[in-house]
């Protein structure tokens, strides 16, 4: 399987509700082999006294099959930054879109649990790799410009 972005990568700067921090977040298609296969959110926080990290939520489903055709959606989530003990930084399964209103879009939005045991999880972290990877705004958070 070979993973792209979609042509439509967009990028948002906003305020933080808890401490007025500067949040960016970037979304965007990925493509399996050419064809849509999942979206992604990923948000990039600056807290003032709090981890300097990234959530990134996964959404895998139909694409492109009708504004109705939702009701296979799935959606995965991690935090990716510090933890106590290591050097480097290290993604952590979390409730995913926590900061999304429910909806079609997001599907069923899997807690630690139900992720840990979902069949799809192991597709979830290949694209978190990627954009951890390949997403200018994410990989620069996470791993300096």
């Amino acid at each position: 399987m070979t993973l792209t972005f979609g042509p439509d990568r967009q990028t948002r700067a906003f305020e933080c509700d808890c401490c007025h921090a500067p949040i960016e977040r970037s979304w965007n298609f990925i493509h399996s082999d050419g064809a849509p296969y999942a979206v992604y959110f990923a948000s990039c926080y600056h807290h003032r006294d709090r981890d300097h990290d990234a959530w990134i939520d996964v959404i895998f489903g139909t694409w492109g099959a009708g504004p109705d055709q939702w009701d296979d959606h799935v959606s995965f989530a991690c935090r990716v930054g510090p933890v106590v003990g290591q050097d480097e930084p290290a993604s952590t399964l979390v409730m995913a879109g926590l900061a999304h209103p429910d909806g079609p879009l997001f599907g069923r939005k899997l807690d630690r649990e139900a992720a840990l045991g979902h069949p799809r999880l192991p597709e979830f972290w290949q694209v978190s790799d990627f954009i951890l990877e390949n997403d200018p705004l994410v990989r620069g958070h996470i791993y300096g410009r």
